[in-house]
Formats: C-alpha cells, structure tokens, sequence
C-alpha cells in the first residue's frame, strides 16, 4: 500500500484521505452501483465504532469535515480536521477501511437512501443529463455507459456476501493508497501508517474491462422530460491518460468552454443570450477520453443553440488559434489547477488520484509544463482530427421527441 505525503507547515488543518483504484467501470452489470452503495455502508459502523452514530459523533467533536466519493474509475474516504487531531482522523478513517461490519440491517435501511439519491439526480436534468451522455458515447451495456450510482433494481437486491466479496477482491494494498495533506509530521504520519497497515487486505490489483470505440456516425439521443429548460451535450472521443495529445484537448476545451470569455460563452451567452451556463471539459481515462460541451438553454432555441457549438467546432477544425488566444487558454488553465488546490482535501485527492490512476508522481509543474508546450498548431491538429461528423454524440434532456431533427444539424 502506498503512502503518499505532502506535509505544509503553513497550513492549519490536515486531511487523512483513503483511495482505492476501482469503481463503477471495475463492476459488471449485476454489480452496477455496488461501489457506491458500498462507500455509504463503510461509514455504518466498525468492530470498534459500532454505529454511523458513533463514526459520526467522534468527527464532529473535533469540528472535522467528512466524506466519500466514488468515481468510474476510483473511491476515496476522507477527513479534514484541525492540525490538532491528526491522530482522531487517522485513526477513524483507516478504521471504516480496513474494518467495516456491514451491518444486514443497514444495507436494507440503505437501500432506501440510495434510490432516493437516484430520485433526486433524475430530477436534476443539469446532471442526469452527463449520465445520459456517457451512455450515447459509450452505449449503456458498457461499463463506462453504466452509472456510479446504478439501477433501482440492483440496489434493490444487492447482499451483504455481495459487498464483502467486493470489497475484499478490489479493497487490497496494492490498489489503495493512504493520502495524507496538511500540516503533520512525516515521522509520525509513517509510523501510524505501518501500525494501522501491518494487516491491510492483500490480492492482485483488479483490472476494468478495456474499452473499445466504435462509432461511424453521429449518435442523437433524446429523453423527453417537461422542464422549463433544455440542457444538452455535444461529446466526442478525446485521448485516454498520458497520451501525447491529452493536454492538447485540455488546452482546446479550454479555448471553446473554459471561463467567461471563451468561445462558446461569448457566443452562445454574452452574444445572444441563449443560455446561462455554458462550458467544455476534457475527461481522460487509462483507454480513452471525452471532450465534453454542455449548456442549458431555454427549451425553443435548443436547435439554435446546438448550431452554434457546431459551429465553433467546424472553426476550430478550419483555422488556427491565435497566439493571444492560446496564451489566455493556457493561464486559464494553469490559474484554475493552482486555485483548485489550495485546500488539503482537494491536494489529497489530487495526489491519491496521480498515483493510483494516472500512475505518476509528478505534481503542478508538471502539469503546468505540459500545458505551456501546447501550440497552436497541435490545437488545429487535434480539433481536425476530433471534430469530424461520424464523432459526435448528442444528449438532450428536455420537452422534445424528434431525434431526426436534432441529428441533421451534425455536420462538421
């Protein structure tokens, strides 16, 4: 098991975070949800700390912040606290880690909270909408199409043998690392660590099923919904972890959604008003990524608005960027990483997931070299070559039926 340090003498709280290597895209389709259902169980109790009650109460009686998160492709528990109690968040989070009791009783108690979380995500189209995104691009019998959170009738039938064999096969040292961020001693943050750690979980690191692109036309998908807005996704396949181009889409999303004077907001917000939010994003994973652009408009100018992203798309793919523009882009960028990782949980995180997920030890001035060799005519390249009509996919979730429509406007 990896431990991973980055002490700050300057900073006054400490986080204690533990991050295991799988989640959603680790599961099969009977196990979908299971990761997620599992991070809510491993704070019901322990062999020590018997009740969520008692977790909770121990936390809270040093003013400490905790939580969980689980992603596609890796789970974290962790607790903030002041530098004082160190020792209490340490001793707490590696204990709902190594030693949950699962209680049957709180798995049925569980289920309940879990679909009404699903409940309340289809109620909220701004992020029901990513989740139907990822089953255009990826197709929903996929892994990486299935959601974190699962279907109602999994939940409904998961068991407790179910849980421990999960989490014994994918909860191992070699796929799990104790992040530690804030101000605290390295000496005795070590020690603790091989105390706590002697008998973690051991076994091979799981392995995901790869994922295989296949697409030669553009994908529309529509889920009628009665809202008062329309919010849509346009995707494309990007460039999976450490390929060569990775930070090149980075830049490039930047340029089209990132910050309030990019190219879809001032078109599509500050020109005509169309929408409120309006942003790109890049995600990368181990065998592939997604270049993401998504806004919420109001429901009759969703056509229009869909036309006009394309359009920045077919520009991009057609003329270089500007030097100014590719400077901006970049600053964006480097200034965003900077600012996201002035607290110690968001460094835990950042740190956990380097390691576990990205398999690399390097930090922001890595990031930050990566970002700056981008030019510009890597960004026309990498926008010819992901910008094509057979690549797109389009989601929308909103009042409308007709996917032949919203499927004649993708041409590049």
């Amino acid at each position: 098991m990896r431990v991973l340090l980055a002490p700050s003498s300057a900073a006054e709280s400490v986080t204690v975070m533990i991050m295991t290597g799988t989640g959603s895209r680790h599961e099969n389709k009977a196990e979908n949800g299971m990761a997620h259902f599992l991070e809510h169980m491993l704070f019901k109790g322990t062999k020590k700390r018997k009740t969520a009650r008692a977790i909770s109460e121990e936390l809270d009686g040093v003013g400490g912040q905790f939580n969980a998160f689980t992603g596609k492709d890796h789970t974290a528990y962790y607790a903030k606290v002041d530098k004082r109690h160190f020792q209490t968040a340490l001793e707490v989070i590696s204990d709902i880690f190594l030693n949950p009791t699962l209680p049957a009783t709180e798995i049925e108690k569980e289920r309940g909270a879990i679909i009404e979380e699903i409940n309340m995500y289809e109620d909220m189209p701004i992020r029901s909408v990513l989740n139907e995104a990822d089953k255009t691009l990826f197709g929903d019998d996929t892994p990486m199409g299935r959601t974190i959170l699962g279907p109602k009738k999994n939940i409904s039938s998961f068991t407790r043998e179910e849980f421990l064999a999960y989490l014994n096969r994918n909860y191992v040292a070699s796929n799990s690392a104790l992040c530690i961020t804030g101000s605290f001693s390295k000496t005795k943050a070590l020690k603790e660590a091989r105390r706590i750690f002697a008998t973690m979980r051991t076994g091979d690191t799981p392995v995901h099923v790869p994922h295989t692109h296949d697409q030669k036309e553009p994908r529309v998908k529509v889920k009628y919904k009665k809202t008062d807005q329309t919010h849509f996704v346009l995707s494309v396949p990007s460039f999976p972890l450490n390929h060569k181009d990775e930070f090149v889409a980075e830049v490039l999303a930047a340029v089209l959604g990132g910050g309030m004077s990019s190219r879809l907001f001032t078109e599509i917000r500050d020109n005509r008003g169309l929408a409120y939010y309006v942003k790109a994003d890049n995600d990368a994973y181990d065998d592939i990524g997604v270049l993401y652009m998504r806004a919420g408009v109001a429901n009759e100018k969703t056509e229009k608005a869909v036309e006009l992203v394309v359009k920045e798309m077919r520009k991009l793919a057609n003329t270089a960027i500007s030097t100014p523009e590719l400077k901006k882009a970049k600053e964006y960028l480097k200034g965003t990483a900077a600012l996201s990782l002035e607290t110690t949980d968001a460094q835990a995180d950042y740190i956990g997931y380097a390691v576990l997920v990205r398999r690399s030890v390097h930090g922001l001035e890595e990031f930050n070299r990566k970002v700056d060799a981008v030019t510009a005519r890597q960004i026309y390249v990498v926008a010819k070559k992901l910008f094509t009509t057979d690549k797109l996919n389009l989601t929308i979730v909103g009042p409308h039926k007709d996917e032949a429509k919203f499927k004649r406007l993708l041409k590049i």
